[in-house]
Formats: C-alpha cells, structure tokens, sequence
C-alpha cells in the first residue's frame, strides 16, 4: 500500500497539472470499489474547477471551486495514470504501485480535462472515492484520525500520553493510524531500525529518548523519502518518468538474512510478522 511519501508525490504530480483546470466529464465504469461510489458522484464533480490538490495522511484531496472536497484514496492496488490527448495518447503513471499490464478492465474512474484525462486503474478494489460537501465534513473526517509525523500535535506530550502503560507492540502504534497517519509497514520498519527499537518491544517500556527518536526519525526519514521520490515498487514513476529511489536507503525493509548496515555491527536482518504485517529488523541492533 502507498504511504505518506508515495501519496504526496502522487499529490504534486496532479497539483502540477490540473490545478486551475475545470472537469469537463467524469465517467464511472465501475462502483463497486471499497467504497460503494454514489450513483451522484458523476454529476457534482461535472464543470467543477479544481482549486488546488491537496493530501492529508494516505488521502488525496481535490479542493473544487466550490469549496467541496473528492477524496482520493488509492488503497492496495490503486494507480492514476494521466493521458494527454497531445502525446500519442501516452500513458504516464502518477502512482506508486505500477505493474506495464494494466488490463483496461481495472480502469474504473474517468477525469476528462481540457487535453488531459486521468484514469484511476484498481485491479484489488480497495481504494475509493469520497465526496465531501464543505470544510466541515472534512475536518470531521480527519478527526478520525491521529496527527500526521509533521504535525506539531505529533509531539512528545502527545507520544508520551496516548502510549501511556498500553500492551501493545510498537509496530503496532506505528501502523494505528489513530495514533499516527500516514504510515505504513515500509517506514515503520525503518523508523524503528534509526530508533534501535525492537518492533515488538511493548510501548509501555518505551523511554522518553525514545519518544523523542520516534518522532525526529519519522519527520527526517519521510521527508528523505519524499525528496527521493518516495519508494520505487516495480516500475513506479512520477509524472515526468522518473523513478523514486527511496528504495535504494532501505536498511531493513525487504532485506531479509542481509548484513546490518549499521557501522560495526554483524547483525542480520530478520522478518517476522506481528499481527499478519511483515516486520523488518536487525536481530542485533534492535535487541
């Protein structure tokens, strides 16, 4: 699944191009996403202009003109692909997951602008579209959820008080978007590994220098990643065909049985799974 990184570089590549634009059609080929789309959807976002493209935690945000919101949330599977009507009709993705055979029967939601279309492709279904009528509605649904690692709200008072004497795993937190949005198992796994922090280490035996870790290893490893380009899964590329390279600074995720990078150490990197999510760390380090 697209994490923070991924979802802000889809986010620039779609700010880049159809802020200020107006939505001549949208077409749905198919409902039947996560989120069931509503038979209304095609018609409210008809002539709308997008104001600015915004994201919040793993969310794509279209602000439209008439201060109404789309909700984009790319799920498991989930691509964007942009057509330009003056490039031969060239695809280019905008997505973080991409495999070359995307089979047209996926391609379920249609943005058509001026020389510009853009198709959302999920062969899983599990992302989905939502509309939200004014800022209210929007601010009552990322209430649902817990301060972004860039937010001041993610702070140590914050850190220190919702992981107060609670069982549960470190990882665990890390990947409760309650806690904190926009995470997932690729950044948890490495902001733990910068921490020293076992991921199955129980957050009540967490320290206050830990605290301190986990929140200054997340901004500085999500915004690395970001300017990497988030991470390359297959053959992802942003909107002008370049790749991420975030992938190329892992130090544990997807290293399973390599050498600890970590200076001096002759750790191995293992994988284990808490609560059925692949979790990577060093068998030294993170003791």
């Amino acid at each position: 699944m697209p994490e923070l990184p991924e979802v802000e570089v889809v986010k620039e590549s779609l700010s880049r191009t159809i802020t200020g634009k107006k939505i001549k059609k949208v077409s749905v080929k198919n409902s039947n996403l996560r989120i069931k789309i509503h038979k209304s959807f095609e018609r409210r976002l008809q002539k709308k202009i997008v104001k600015k493209v915004k994201r919040f935690s793993k969310y794509i945000i279209l602000v439209l003109e008439d201060n109404s919101f789309c909700l984009i949330h790319l799920g498991m599977s989930g691509t964007i692909h942009l057509l330009r009507k003056n490039s031969l009709n060239q695809k280019t993705n905008a997505s973080f997951y991409h495999s070359p055979y995307l089979p047209k029967k996926h391609n379920h939601v249609f943005f058509e602008f001026d020389k510009i279309k853009i198709i959302y492709n999920d062969p899983r279904r599990f992302g989905y579209f939502k509309l939200l009528e004014n800022k209210n509605k929007l601010e009552n649904f990322v209430s649902n959820y817990g301060p972004e690692p860039f937010s001041s709200k993610f702070d140590i008072k914050y850190v220190k008080k919702y992981l107060y004497k609670k069982e549960k795993s470190i990882k665990n937190f890390l990947l409760d978007q309650k806690f904190v949005s926009g995470l997932g198992n690729i950044y948890a796994s490495e902001i733990l590994f910068k921490c020293k922090i076992n991921p199955k280490k129980k957050a009540k035996y967490l320290s206050t220098k830990d605290f301190i870790n986990i929140i200054n290893y997340s901004r500085a490893i999500l915004n690395l990643a970001i300017r990497k380009g988030g991470s390359s899964i297959r053959d992802f590329k942003n909107i002008i065909g370049k790749n991420g390279s975030f992938q190329d600074s892992f130090k544990v995720y997807n290293r399973e049985n390599e050498n600890c990078l970590s200076p001096g150490c002759r750790g191995i990197i293992r994988k284990k799974f808490i609560t059925n999510r692949s979790t990577f760390f060093c068998n030294i380090c993170q003791k």
